[in-house]
């Protein structure tokens, strides 16, 4: 089973889950291996000792430039103060 992913590579990312992102090109969806995995498997029910292979080839590298990615500061809220001013 052949798939294609873009893998987007962040590490200054802020969040360690967004330092490594692997998205479906057509969906923009994050894959679920394990159900790729049971898909090659089958349906039946039971457990398998399976192996996985990974094979990487890089199709296309589309570098980022600093200026190009987005940052987005979020402003500090006091939320005692809009609680005050809702009531």
């Amino acid at each position: 089973m052949m798939k294609h992913y873009i893998l987007n590579l962040n590490p200054t990312a802020k969040h360690e889950w967004d330092r490594y992102i692997l998205r479906d090109p057509l969906t923009a969806k994050r894959p679920d291996i394990a159900k790729l995995i049971a898909e090659a498997v089958g349906a039946d029910t039971g457990n398998y000792l399976v192996s996985v292979n990974i094979q990487v080839t890089v199709l296309e590298e589309a570098t980022v430039s600093p200026a190009e990615q987005l940052s987005l500061p979020f402003p500090e809220v006091n939320v005692s103060s809009q609680r005050r001013e809702a009531a």
